[in-house]
């Protein structure tokens, strides 16, 4: 670690105030920079922020969190920063899982005996699979913990990448190449409707592809560490509590968070990010701020429309944009927040559960809802009140081109209460608030590029090793968030924000002599 001394002249702008950016920048602050965080919004947590009606508190995307346990990458970087972690339970079981015409769920168990007995009971003949996948964990989370940096585009960063490789790491080389479905072919499973449907399901969640798409090695970490002695958590109070200490450990070490304040171009100069244009949006002021690194907290098809170079013609890196134009869409949300009397949430109600309500339909469109509820005590609402959050995947294009958006939006929302209707006791009597954000309230609260949500795909052509990388092609500008390794949630992005620190700080030491 470097004095602060030593590197108080280095200047860094974080472009975008989501956990990724405070992560980075309050990290950096902390290890001596001067740190300037813009973001457009008028509170930070991007995706993982809250807004409060009528004496409820909804978290807007993200609802749960990984890493908070001893040695989890939120622990390590609160207690670098020396802040207490939030006060959070246990998700257990992680996830309630009902499918089409069953009135059971099949519950994902936090302790691992108890979730292989849910395993064999709910898919018998499957257990070697789910070996495979535990034995492809154990390694992979290993190799992840000792910080790896991928992909790999110099040498310092390849040397992290050899480092972190051990003779356990090893078993996971056959497996680089498969997907999901490749290991329920081995194993003849990939016709076992329900199994497929499960995996489907909750990969959706964490990877934002099936089965056919997602790949092994990134799945076997998705779908294990709901696990102890991992587990994912519900945060007391709301999802805001994490990017709110994050910004006091900012704060406090002399960095500056700016809110309302847009970025609308970084600037590039023979090859090297030099600055930013930002605008006041209150004031309309704009100006530019220049800085020694640029850290982009954005998706990555907002970065490529970001970046300028006064002196071309041309875009800067125009074999980066070719890469991020070819993706494949990446969806969007269609989420209904609903406050309502503790008389509709019904008896021994897990926190988190997911329906998916007809085989011959599509994961999303309402098809599909991914639920969370609030608890008595947790903050989120009054004293014998509760909170109701439901997202479904839907196509961002839907709701661009759509002629009628309010009637639209209307369909959505009465299609997605009627079928929670099915499980909650959802009537006039009992819903006191109601709600509903599309792709379009995200373009405008979040500005992610058309609203997409959970970052780039985690298929064999952009997980892990074959990714976009936090270093990017522009000399001293870096990618931070869900588009870059480990993938989305508050941990990965965190883990990407890590990674950033690292590269800057041994840019810095190179360049101190």
């Amino acid at each position: 670690m470097f004095s602060k001394n030593t590197i108080q002249k280095s200047k860094i702008v974080v472009c975008g105030a989501g956990v990724g950016g405070l992560t980075t920048g309050a990290l950096l602050a902390h290890r001596g920079y001067q740190v300037h965080i813009f973001d457009q919004a008028i509170v930070p947590g991007g995706c993982a922020s809250t807004f409060k009606r009528r004496g409820f508190t909804f978290d807007v995307g993200a609802t749960q969190v990984a890493g908070l346990e001893t040695g989890g990458i939120h622990h390590r970087i609160f207690s670098e920063l020396e802040i207490d972690i939030p006060n959070a339970t246990n998700c257990d079981p992680a996830c309630a899982v009902f499918l089409p015409g069953e009135t059971q769920p099949i519950n994902v168990w936090r302790d691992p005996k108890k979730w292989q007995q849910e395993r064999l009971s709910q898919f018998p003949g499957s257990e070697p699979f789910w070996q495979l996948m535990t034995k492809l964990f154990k390694a992979s989370w290993k190799f992840q913990g000792r910080d790896p940096v991928l992909p790999p585009r110099n040498i310092w960063d390849m040397w992290q990448l050899a480092k972190a490789v051990r003779l356990d790491t090893l078993i996971t080389v056959p497996f680089t190449l498969m997907t999901v479905a490749d290991a329920l072919r081995l194993y003849g499973l990939n016709d076992n409707l329900r199994l497929k449907t499960f995996l489907d399901l909750q990969l959706k969640l964490y990877s934002q592809v099936g089965t056919e798409e997602t790949a092994l090695l990134y799945a076997a970490t998705a779908l294990a560490v709901s696990q102890a002695p991992q587990g994912l958590y519900h945060l007391e109070g709301s999802m805001q509590v994490l990017s709110d200490r994050l910004v006091t450990a900012l704060e406090r070490d002399g960095g500056q968070l700016l809110m309302g304040h847009t970025v609308e171009q970084i600037y590039i100069d023979k090859g090297k990010a030099t600055g930013v244009r930002v605008k006041n949006q209150k004031t309309g002021e704009t100006w530019v701020e220049t800085a020694d690194h640029i850290v982009a907290n954005v998706t990555v098809q907002n970065l490529v429309k970001l970046v300028k170079d006064e002196n071309q013609t041309s875009h800067p890196i125009p074999g980066y944009k070719r890469r991020v134009n070819k993706l494949p869409s990446p969806s969007g949300a269609f989420v209904v927040y609903l406050g309502v009397d503790e008389s509709a949430i019904p008896p021994n109600c897990p926190p988190h559960l997911q329906f998916f309500y007809n085989y011959d339909g599509p994961i999303g469109e309402n098809n599909s809802l991914f639920v969370s509820v609030s608890h008595p005590g947790d903050g989120r609402a009054p004293t014998g009140k509760a909170t109701i959050t439901a997202s479904s995947f839907t196509d961002t294009q839907i709701w661009r081109h759509c002629k009628d958006y309010q009637g639209l939006k209307q369909q959505y929302a009465e299609e997605a209460i009627a079928r929670l209707s099915e499980y909650f006791y959802l009537k006039p009597e009992t819903i006191v608030h109601q709600e509903a954000a599309t792709p379009r309230t995200f373009v405008k609260f979040t500005a992610r590029d058309e609203g997409v949500v959970g970052g780039v795909g985690q298929r064999l052509s952009t997980f892990g090793p074959f990714g976009f990388a936090n270093r990017t092609p522009i000399q001293d500008l870096w990618l931070v968030g869900d588009s870059t390794h480990p993938g989305e949630g508050t941990a990965g992005v965190s883990y990407s924000a890590l990674t950033v620190v690292r590269q800057i700080e041994t840019e810095s030491n190179i360049m101190s002599g």
